[in-house]
């Protein structure tokens, strides 16, 4: 009798945890804007012409990518943007492609290349390289990207287009993410699903809800407003810079938006299900403010949420098996819905109790290596965790 009552209840939560999101998900997701339309196909509605974009590209031992972005962004047409390229202490050929770059007929006037040779204490190098750009840029939006992403050349002036319509102060546009393997299919898909459950892209526009968004493939902000929430400097220690700048932009009271673009962007984010792994090994304890039990819990957090209907129904019997039921459709029907925007097909809904259980070893494994090594290795770089806790926005 215990047992079958600790079965509702378990079964109960699972089913409104999971089905009460796919109907807000159902009914916020077609709100948020998707620039690739025919109608976003235009030049942005300023009496001015178009803003002046600053494009910066931070890069550190990217040797294989960063020749296509920056041609890439080369191509964009849009008439009034600059890039700036930062070779973040690379000990490849990161900076000498830079300038090989810069050095073609189509990079004059357009691309700038510069060079950090050293870290000064207290910053982590990503962030460092950011903010000695924007320094010197001279955009009206700044833009920053990653050094492995392709853009379409219509790209930021779709953005650009939206934003200005819309009054925007920061845009995010998500990425079409390159997936070569089945176990990166299988991770992504994981992920965009915790993403969905976890941070509501709808309510990002809302300017009640806490829900905010940053994107380090394409993260868009108005220079004051960039400078109004303290520029990369108030951020100088945060591994994920991205999101952060999203917190405090929209903390801060500004409009953010995030919006849909099909491939106008797109990366390959790792190769392989262990190469996601190890990427996001850095990461997640940061996610959790390098705190062990608050890992712990979202270790055991994850495996009842996303284990949990699996479970539920093959052990549950009787009527009791019904909410267990209700939250695997429900879970099936998030798959569903983000294949119609990823090359993910929805018959990976069937490998979620895989990727679970490889995101909760990662959880582990990021929290173990980062307490291990008293801190974190990033591209070759040693932060301290006292100086990174004390750097968590």
């Amino acid at each position: 009798m215990i047992l079958e009552v600790f079965f509702w209840i378990a079964g109960g939560i699972l089913a409104l945890a999971w089905f009460s999101r796919i109907v807000e998900a159902a009914i916020g997701m077609p709100r948020i804007a998707d620039v690739a339309l025919p109608e976003w196909n235009r030049k942005p509605p300023t009496p001015t012409g178009e803003p002046r974009i600053s494009i910066i590209v931070p890069a550190r031992n990217e040797e294989q990518d960063i020749r296509a972005t920056l041609e890439g962004l080369l191509a964009l047409d849009y008439s009034n943007y600059e890039i700036i390229a930062v070779n973040d202490r690379s000990t490849d050929a990161t900076g000498e492609r830079m300038e090989k770059v810069a050095a073609t007929l189509a990079a004059r006037g357009r691309l700038r290349v510069l060079h950090i040779c050293e870290l000064p204490p207290g910053w982590m190098g990503k962030t460092h390289a950011m903010w000695n750009a924007a320094k010197e840029a001279t955009g009206d939006w700044l833009l920053f990207t990653d050094a492995d992403v392709l853009f379409k050349t219509d790209s930021v002036r779709r953005v650009v287009a939206y934003a200005e319509e819309g009054k925007a102060d920061h845009v995010v546009l998500f990425p079409r993410m390159i997936m070569k393997r089945p176990g990166e299919r299988m991770m992504i898909a994981f992920f965009q699903a915790l993403f969905v459950f976890g941070h509501r892209p709808w309510k990002v526009a809302d300017p009640e809800a806490d829900d905010h968004m940053g994107v380090g493939a394409f993260n868009m902000v108005r220079r004051s407003v960039y400078e109004a929430v303290g520029t990369y400097q108030a951020l100088r220690m945060e591994v994920l810079d991205d999101m952060k700048l999203g917190k405090v932009v929209k903390k801060a009271g500004y409009a953010q938006r995030n919006v849909f673009g099909e491939d106008l962007i797109s990366l390959r984010w790792a190769k392989g299900a262990f190469g996601i792994v190890n990427n996001l090994t850095k990461n997640f304890f940061a996610v959790l403010s390098f705190q062990w039990p608050r890992t712990v819990g979202s270790v055991i957090a994850l495996a009842f949420l996303n284990l949990g209907p699996f479970i539920g129904v093959w052990l549950a019997h009787g009527w009791a098996r019904l909410p267990y039921v209700i939250a695997v459709l429900s879970l099936f029907a998030i798959y569903c819905g983000m294949s119609r925007r990823s090359d993910v097909p929805p018959y990976y809904f069937f490998l979620h109790p895989v990727s679970t259980t490889l995101f909760m070893y990662t959880l582990v494994r990021s929290m173990v290596h980062t307490l291990a090594n008293d801190g974190i290795v990033w591209r070759g770089t040693k932060y301290p965790l006292e100086e990174l806790r004390k750097g968590v926005v």
